[in-house]
């Protein structure tokens, strides 16, 4: 791995998320059945839902695996993050990654398609974060609130990408 701006590496899979951060968890219900359970862990995984959203995504490889240096470019902003790790089997898929030097914000973030014993697929982001340097202090609350936009707009662009019409 490369330098991360941050001690707590993984967390966002393992828990509990540390203090002193802002924590984000969101989660929404996605649609139902292995074949969505499928679709959307590759979206995810593959980059696809975020290039869905509207971000620019530029990789060093197609998928997640942990090493992966992956920016994120939203308007004039570049966030440099590198994944951490991921997971990828009959329950779960999705990966997390971490803040780089550059990114405004210091933390992780995770995002994870998961199909319940119902047969429900739900869609989880969970993150911690802090300013990294001014632009996000002076953003305060919209940063917190652009944040928690771009959760539910994640969980709404997944919706749409597995979502199968006939």
């Amino acid at each position: 791995m490369t330098e991360l701006t941050y001690p707590h590496v993984g967390v966002t899979r393992t828990g509990p998320l540390p203090a002193g951060y802002r924590h984000l968890r969101y989660r929404t219900r996605i649609g139902s059945g292995t074949d969505t359970f499928s679709r959307a862990g590759e979206a995810i995984l593959t980059f696809g839902m975020h290039r869905a959203t509207g971000a620019r995504i530029t990789a060093d490889a197609g998928r997640a695996t942990p090493g992966v240096q992956v920016t994120v470019g939203l308007g004039p902003l570049r966030a440099p993050c590198e994944v951490v790790w991921i997971t990828e089997d009959q329950r779960r898929a999705g990966f997390g990654y971490g803040t780089r030097p550059g990114h405004p914000a210091s933390g992780e973030e995770a995002f994870v398609a998961e199909l319940d014993d119902t047969g429900d697929v739900w869609f989880t982001v969970t993150a911690f974060s802090r300013p990294a340097g001014v632009l996000m202090r002076l953003g305060g609350p919209v940063a917190v609130l652009f944040q928690h936009l771009y959760a539910r707009r994640c969980g709404s662009v997944l919706r749409r990408m597995v979502t199968v019409t006939p």
